[in-house]
């Protein structure tokens, strides 16, 4: 038991035991019975939860509440310098477009950003929009899309206030700041104008919260009358919707984990019906962009063996796979992330050995050239804008121990400007801390990149603590980033890590590919090869590690929970998905049809279903001490459900033999994200790293 925690009796779960047979396997599974039968309504009204649900949920809040207890002035602490690294009424660099220039900003004490424009050239600001205002008397808050009419005159806004990523729709007039009777309810926050401005594309979610749909609102018209574009029949593919660098075209994605599929909506010709681009094939995946000039797509695929993307032409008036001709060609271990064309140039993100760049290219020479750092690890990432004739592009910079840059850069003359710096109120010197990045062997023999930073004196007394994140799932990759938070952990000694283990794409597609599936067991073993080099490189010591990971990433932490408890200190397990099996077999759940090419489908195939049973954090639970664990839930959320933490910590506490406290705090009123608010969210943030304190015992 760690000292600096109460050592209060955790609420036991009653055991009610449901066996079900799959493949000729019994499953039983004694905490079904959390999993509330009214989920869909749940999501959409917290209130609706089954009171024996909700008592047991309130009971294991108060017993974390209880147990950390003697957290409670570091937890202030922790809260009041992670706020003071924050500007206040702090804003965007505004991003012109016509005769405006659009921004975010927060003021003093808020908690939820105004949305704002200003004439091109200066002057008095427009405010558009006030989160802050908007936000009063709902516990949550969130903005899904926010975009103007092509002629600026009306803002389409979204908003989520249970947590859920359910959207309502609204529009209001940018000069009288008053909203139109128009609503747009179930709504997935993507939404693209039509250039009259009469009408907007959005997707709506059915009734098993997954977006499968797109549909034309037309002004003044009631939501019913909303015509149907396009509605996917399948339920393992999701619906998205974008719009074009150029602003021609609305892009209708439909998408699973492997396969994607694109439609063009014109959108000076709204009732025409979309376009298709390419017909989906299974693995065949690509992103569509429009070529004003040349009247042409600009698609980035895998096509032909291209596992780490490249780019291709096609005429816009023939689209298919047979007019797909070269422009940047594949280079295997180049990944190709996203390519932005512009009038005059194409600029394109691309990342080798997980580390990023921008490539800018002359459309009439044909003429390259890089954007890169010098640090090891860093982040970059391209900020496109609204506007696309122009030769100025946006991007945005930051390392480990550098704050956040935000820079314009001249395509044509290859000059940059530094538009903007992130401030820190309270102090920071980069000089202060060290970033490095290191390789750890994973069994099989692969490279497994670690991006850490620590004080320049954290190492002088020997091995330090250390708290290593980790996710590894859908080939997105985590970008050594600035954070002004890990600061309050490196301060006080800690070695900050990032395992970019297999599953992300770091270092390319393959590295996705190679975590997933059959593949999985790799995330697990990357990340336990990056605890043991820290270890041996003298960073940390076993038994000092907390490691940390959220949503997949929280499934993660169950698995290695299982697989080496006594390398960590302890886990934080933020809206993990442990309970994989049950889930997985699961079709009505929103994410389960999407998710079995990530996984595996159970339901049809006996080696998915043992794979997936034989690492299952929730299933592969043994008797045996347990690191203590904190896992955060939240009660609306759609991706992890709230009963799979709930589940996962009344069984570990039911089968472990020593070891602990394993915690559960299930947000009451938010979802997937945490609470909102700026602000509100440090206190959750406190409370992950006070227990980090806790478990290596170096809290000061």
């Amino acid at each position: 038991m760690i000292k600096a925690l109460s050592t209060a009796r955790p609420p036991v779960a009653e055991r009610r035991e449901v066996i079900t047979h799959v493949h000729g396997v019994a499953l039983a599974d004694a905490y079904a019975w959390l999993r509330a039968q009214n989920w869909r309504e749940v999501l959409d009204d917290p209130a609706t939860l089954p009171a024996p649900i909700r008592a047991h949920l309130e009971a294991e809040n108060a017993h974390t509440r209880s147990v950390t207890a003697p957290l409670s002035e570091l937890r202030e602490a922790l809260r009041a310098e992670m706020r003071g690294r924050i500007k206040e009424d702090d804003s965007s660099v505004p991003a012109p477009d016509g005769p405006f220039a659009y921004y975010r900003r927060y003021r003093d004490g808020g908690e939820h950003p105004l949305f704002g424009r200003t004439p091109r050239d200066g002057g008095a600001e427009t405010l558009l929009l006030d989160g802050d205002a908007l936000a009063e008397g709902h516990a949550y808050f969130a903005f899904g899309g926010v975009d103007h009419s092509h002629d600026h005159r009306l803002i389409a806004w979204s908003s989520d206030t249970e947590g859920s990523e359910s959207y309502t729709i609204r529009i209001r007039d940018a000069q009288t700041g008053m909203d139109h009777e128009d609503t747009v309810t179930q709504a997935a926050g993507d939404l693209v104008w039509t250039r009259d401005g009469a009408s907007f594309f959005y997707v709506e979610r059915d009734d098993n919260h997954r977006p499968v749909r797109v549909k034309r609102h037309r002004l003044g018209t009631p939501e019913s009358a909303d015509t149907l574009v396009y509605e996917e029949p399948l339920p393992g593919w999701f619906v998205s919707l974008d719009r074009t660098q150029s602003g021609d075209f609305a892009v209708i994605g439909i998408a699973d984990h492997e396969t994607s599929e694109a439609r063009l909506i014109d959108l000076a010709a709204p009732e025409v019906s979309p376009r298709l681009v390419a017909a989906r094939e299974t693995g065949l995946r690509y992103d569509v962009e429009h070529h004003r000039e040349g009247d042409r797509l600009i698609i980035t695929t895998n096509a032909d063996g291209a596992e780490d993307f490249r780019i291709v032409t096609a005429p816009l008036a023939t689209p298919e796979r047979a007019h797909w001709r070269d422009l940047v060609g594949h280079r295997k271990g180049v990944m190709i992330i996203s390519a932005i064309p512009f009038a005059r140039h194409l600029a394109r993100l691309e990342r080798e050995d997980a580390n990023p760049r921008i490539v800018i290219r002359e459309w009439d020479s044909g003429a390259e050239h890089s954007i890169s750092f010098d640090e090891e690890a860093y982040a970059l990432s391209i900020q496109p804008g609204f506007e696309y004739d122009t030769d100025t592009v946006r991007f945005g910079y930051s390392s480990l121990t550098t704050p956040s840059q935000v820079w314009d850069y001249d395509m044509a003359s290859r000059e940059r400007s530094l538009r903007k710096t992130q401030e820190v109120p309270s102090g920071h010197d980069p000089d202060d801390y060290v970033t490095r990045r290191i390789v750890a062997q994973a069994p099989d023999g692969a490279s497994v990149p670690i991006s850490l930073v620590h004080r320049r004196d954290a190492l002088d007394d020997g091995p330090a603590p250390c708290l290593l994140y980790g996710y590894g799932a859908y080939g997105i990759a985590i970008p050594a980033s600035f954070r002004t938070n890990i600061l309050s952990l490196v301060d006080r000694g800690f070695v900050y890590a990032i395992a970019h283990v297999r599953g992300g794409t770091e270092k390319g597609w393959h590295w996705y590919e190679s975590g997933k599936r059959e593949y999985k067991p790799n995330t697990f073993t990357d990340f336990l090869a990056c605890a043991r080099t820290l270890t041996e490189q003298g960073f940390t010591r076993r038994g000092a590690i907390v490691a940390h990971g959220g949503s997949a990433g929280g499934m993660l932490m169950g698995a290695v929970a299982n697989m080496d408890p006594g390398m960590f200190a302890g886990i934080v397990a933020d809206v993990p998905f442990v309970d994989v099996l049950n889930t997985m077999l699961d079709a009505e759940l929103p994410l389960t049809p999407p998710e079995w090419p990530e996984w595996g489908n159970p339901i049809e195939n006996r080696e998915d279903f043992d794979r997936i049973r034989s690492y299952s954090p929730y299933d592969a639970i043994s008797a045996q001490p347990y690191p203590p664990i904190l896992a955060l839930a939240g009660l609306s959320d759609p991706r992890v459900t709230y009963w799979e933490p709930a589940k996962w910590v009344a069984k570990l506490r039911a089968t472990m033999t020593g070891g602990g406290p394993i915690l559960l705090r299930t947000n009451m009123d938010a979802g997937h994200g945490g609470v909102s608010g700026r602000f509100r969210q440090l206190d959750e943030t406190a409370l992950v790293y006070a227990f980090a304190f806790a478990c290596s015992d170096r809290a000061s």
